[in-house]
């Protein structure tokens, strides 16, 4: 994890920033994530980053536990909490490994975000280790909020865009992902250490782990395929507001998952 660790640290205010620069992903999620969540509660932001969505909710009054791998990113959310006043709806910042949240108790939460850690656990035990973990520390009938990589969306852009992402330059080597899902990036510095889903096997996957599905979106569906130059175009012409409730509406069609680069599982947590 020592390679994923060091990009972080690396891109930490850019992460920060990311999901204004690429609105689609944070706005699409958010619509399901309010519809979705308790009215009030304790939530937990497992592999949080530096925490855009912890701060919007702490904003509408939830309670948060925020958690990262990377302690760079820790650091970045609690100055944030700080800058944004808001350090009063925090029980904790945490440097915690999603497989192993040492310290957090069974069933604390009444909603668990998890928008991040599933993209780099490259082993299937140790992805099934952060669902167990996610699992545990949910509230019987809590609502989880899980973020996947999708592995047909990430060989279209090796297809696209090959100087990109390296090794995916060349055919076998796209082939190899196609079977495997596993990401390496040949460049130093670049996204690196990742796991892509193939989408009909993240319902099974979370099912087999205690959780009812309710939903399964694509965070960025059809907008996958924008650039900035799209976005401008419709803001422009003072309709992106009317493209982003297009997004939304569009993002839990079975039929454009396979275009979005990052899907949102939404469960809810079972017990026999």
């Amino acid at each position: 994890m020592n390679n994923v660790i060091e990009y972080y640290t690396f891109f930490g205010e850019k992460e920060w920033s990311r999901l204004e620069r690429e609105p689609i992903e944070f706005q699409v999620n958010w619509h399901y994530i309010m519809k979705l969540l308790p009215k009030t509660g304790e939530i937990l932001d497992n592999g949080a980053g530096p925490g855009k969505y912890s701060m919007e909710l702490a904003r509408l009054g939830y309670y948060i536990t925020l958690t990262d791998l990377t302690p760079k990113l820790v650091e970045i959310a609690r100055e944030k909490a700080k800058e944004l006043n808001l350090v009063h709806q925090f029980r904790g910042f945490h440097v915690l490994n999603a497989t192993n949240l040492a310290g957090l108790e069974d069933e604390q939460f009444d909603a668990c975000l998890m928008m991040g850690p599933l993209y780099h656990l490259q082993s299937e035990h140790v992805r099934i280790a952060a669902v167990k973990e996610l699992h545990r520390v949910t509230k019987r009938g809590g609502v989880v909020f899980v973020a996947f990589r999708s592995r047909i969306n990430h060989v279209l852009l090796s297809l696209l865009f090959p100087e990109h992402w390296k090794p995916n330059d060349n055919m076998d080597e796209i082939n190899e992902f196609l079977e495997t899902g596993i990401f390496n990036h040949s460049d130093q510095g670049r996204f690196t250490g990742a796991y892509f889903f193939k989408i009909e096997e993240i319902k099974p996957f979370m099912e087999a782990h205690g959780f009812k599905s309710l939903h399964l979106i694509g965070s960025t569906n059809i907008g996958a395929t924008f650039k900035q130059e799209h976005l401008d175009y419709w803001r422009k012409r003072g309709e992106l507001s009317k493209v982003m409730d297009l997004l939304k509406k569009t993002a839990a069609d079975p039929y454009v998952l396979g275009m979005s680069s990052h899907l949102l599982y939404i469960g809810q947590k079972v017990v026999p």
